[in-house]
């Protein structure tokens, strides 16, 4: 069932290739069973359906153990631009994975000053898993979006060599050509796999642009998380910033 993990404690996450050592060089002990997690990182401003069925398709389509959502303090593509506070943002995600199965949120990167890098986020929960003497595997879970931006992101050949990355195309966004990304980070080759499955058009902005109409949301975002956005106010202001799902 959905619940919390507090910083990295016990939500160890780590890479496919480098379970077995961690960045500091210790190694877990042999023996130990070995999990597969996704780890899911986000504003979330606010959760909503595409996300939970994305989880759901990652955890299915890929044979993961595991979900973990990551909400994100400081995004460092949005660094400037107004974003709900990080406890609303964790909130509604406890709130919308509650009796979702194998699935968990991790406060890691709200606790963290700082931008919040993705691989900060996995080498820091692949020294925890390390001092645990546990065998995690990780697989970093984009957007098509977020996917065709990745030869961007901070230190992201080091990311690649950490964790598998998994990418699901959505309608309108389409899966971009691997081997023209794999030119600008050669290390994505062999670390990608594709997330099977049909998943709806829900945007977080589209979401704000209707609270901020007085139009319901009930469609697109689990019934606990509407009641929560109705009882703490958010969005009333006009939903002019634009991110992604």
């Amino acid at each position: 069932m959905g619940g919390r993990v507090t910083g990295a404690r016990h939500a160890a996450v780590e890479p496919a290739s480098t379970i077995e050592a961690a960045s500091n060089g210790s190694s877990p002990r042999a023996g130990t069973d070995r999990s597969s997690i996704g780890m899911l990182g986000g504003t979330f401003d606010p959760i909503h359906l595409g996300h939970l069925a994305l989880a759901r398709a990652a955890r299915a389509s890929l044979g993961l153990d595991e979900i973990l959502f990551v909400p994100a303090a400081r995004p460092p593509h949005k660094l400037g631009r107004p974003i709900s506070p990080a406890t609303d943002r964790l909130a509604m995600v406890e709130l919308a994975i509650e009796g979702e199965p194998a699935t968990r949120v991790s406060d890691i990167e709200i606790d963290r000053s700082g931008p919040s890098y993705t691989v900060d986020t996995v080498a820091a929960l692949l020294d925890e898993a390390a001092r645990d003497d546990r065998l995690i595997e990780v697989t970093v879970i984009l957007s098509a979006e977020s996917f065709a931006d990745l030869p961007d992101w901070h230190a992201a050949d080091r990311l690649v060599e950490l964790a598998t990355i998994a990418v699901a195309p959505r309608p309108g966004h389409p899966l971009p050509e691997p081997i023209a990304l794999a030119d600008r980070l050669p290390g994505l080759i062999g670390r990608l796999a594709v997330i099977h499955g049909t998943l709806p058009d829900i945007s977080a902005s589209k979401i704000r642009a209707l609270v901020a109409a007085g139009r319901p949301i009930d469609h697109l975002v689990p019934p606990r998380v509407a009641a929560y956005i109705e009882e703490h106010h958010l969005y009333r202001e006009p939903a002019t910033r634009k991110d992604q799902p």
